[in-house]
């Protein structure tokens, strides 16, 4: 049952195979293989078959069973799901009341005909960026179990590339989305601040929390974006903007489009992988100048002091009465984040909106900027320091380098996979776009995926019976 979602959709909705076929199957691979990655929280069979019956009845009724028809994917364990506890990767919350209804992106994409199969791995309440929770396991990368998946969305990520599903959902604060796109070698969008609705996921960061699909195609990708468009009254947080689809978009080529690498605090603290890497989009695209984002630097710095605040807030009452459940690995940040004086915050807001109003002025004349996505490829689980450059730097944090600065302004990415050599492992490069214009950077992508410089093929380990 191996191929795209769209090509899945396509076989079940002329009755070559059926919704629930597709389901079973996939059910039957993540019993297989799934626990090699540790992608999956919670498989959702009994919910998956009845949904796939639904699709099925629908086509059977002559009904449209939207474009997603009977195609297996599965969310990050932040998004509600209906009969299960919401983990957001805690301990704390296993005890949480089950979620009584999906979360907004869920029931979007099940009213496309997507079936979904579960819940996915990810750090402890999304602050981190290598999935390797200490509750559930760490997600290991399908391309070299020994490695990091990424995070915080590495399920969301690994069970993509393992071919255990067309597509997830995930969420991106600091880079979540990403940086487990790029470790994985598959496609990831990060659309602009607000675009997508956030109810029914388990707060962050308010002010930097974004939502997004991932998937091994740029078409399958924009499919996913495509059902997951739309305005939601529940959510406060929704910028009131009329979306459009943009899979109308991508045969549209690369006439017009104006692409700049971007330099500076982008052309450091680089491995060579990710410097060919961003050589060969820019290539791809012809992109020849170089801009430089002076304020890219103190973004980030903005980000750190807003993500450690707001994340204290949010779970200060549970560290005064729960803090030994926390995993080490967080507890330390959000003790930190709640002794960060409100003037320090204060400044950081400004320093974003300036660093938000200077992105502006370097995109005047550019429509996408070029960016690593991760300084390096996959990095062995366990290891805790990262030479680049020539200095010693702490992993976790360094591996949102290049994708925490734009996650503070909330520009739009969509992370493309660089074409490997046989043996190497996948890294990721950042279509940075100007607000609400994801059309554009489906457009490029698109146009990189013909030419054969992106790609994102199953892991070959997992190659044979993907999904």
């Amino acid at each position: 049952m191996s191929g795209s979602a769209l090509a899945i959709a396509a076989r079940v909705r002329t009755g070559e195979t059926s919704a629930r076929a597709v389901a079973e199957a996939a059910l039957t691979r993540i019993a297989a293989r799934g626990a090699e990655v540790n992608a999956f929280t919670a498989v959702l069979a009994e919910r998956a078959l009845a949904v796939a019956d639904a699709v099925d009845q629908r086509i059977a009724a002559g009904q449209d069973p939207g474009p997603l028809a009977g195609v297996p994917y599965a969310a990050k364990n932040l998004f509600d799901l209906a009969g299960i506890p919401t983990l957001a990767g805690s301990r704390i919350r296993r005890d949480a009341p089950p979620a009584t209804r999906d979360a907004f992106l869920v029931r979007q994409m099940d009213a496309a005909g997507a079936v979904c199969l579960g819940a996915l791995n990810m750090d402890e309440f999304a602050y981190g960026f290598t999935t390797e929770n200490s509750h559930a396991g760490p997600c290991r990368n399908p391309h070299d179990l020994t490695r990091i998946a990424g995070g915080s969305s590495g399920g969301s990520g690994a069970a993509v590339a393992a071919g255990l599903v067309p597509l997830s959902l995930g969420t991106d604060t600091n880079g979540s989305i990403r940086v487990p796109a790029s470790l994985n070698g598959i496609f990831g969008l990060k659309p602009t601040y607000g675009r997508l609705s956030r109810h029914g996921s388990f707060p962050f960061v308010y002010a930097l929390d974004h939502v997004g699909p991932f998937a091994r195609s740029t078409a399958d990708l924009a499919a996913a974006y495509d059902a997951l468009q739309g305005l939601d009254a529940e959510d406060s947080h929704q910028a009131p903007q009329t979306p459009g689809p943009v899979t109308p978009l991508l045969g549209a080529g690369l006439a017009g489009l104006r692409v700049a690498r971007l330099g500076g605090w982008f052309g450091r603290m680089q491995s060579k992988a990710a410097r060919g890497a961003v050589s060969a989009v820019a290539d791809g695209l012809g992109a020849t100048a170089e801009v430089e984002w002076a304020m890219a630097e103190a973004s980030r710095s903005a980000a750190f002091i807003i993500t450690a605040s707001e994340g204290a807030a949010l779970h200060l009452p549970t560290l005064r009465t729960r803090l030994e459940e926390y995993e080490p690995l967080i507890q330390d940040r959000l003790l930190a984040g709640a002794l960060i004086p409100a003037a320090w915050v204060a400044h950081a807001q400004r320093v974003r909106a300036k660093a938000r109003d200077a992105m502006r002025v370097a995109m005047a004349e550019w429509d996408i900027l070029l960016a690593p996505a991760t300084p390096v490829p996959a990095t062995p689980i366990g290891q805790e320091m990262l030479m680049l450059d020539g200095v010693e730097l702490p992993l976790r944090p360094s591996m949102g380098l290049f994708t925490q600065p734009v996650s503070s302004i909330g520009m739009p990415v969509l992370t493309v996979p660089v074409q490997r050599t046989d043996g190497a492992l996948p890294i990721g490069v950042q279509l940075i776009g100007k607000p609400w214009t994801e059309g554009l950077l489906f457009r490029a992508a698109a146009a990189l995926e013909a030419a054969g410089v992106c790609a994102a093929p199953v892991a070959p380990a997992f190659a044979e019976g993907a999904i």
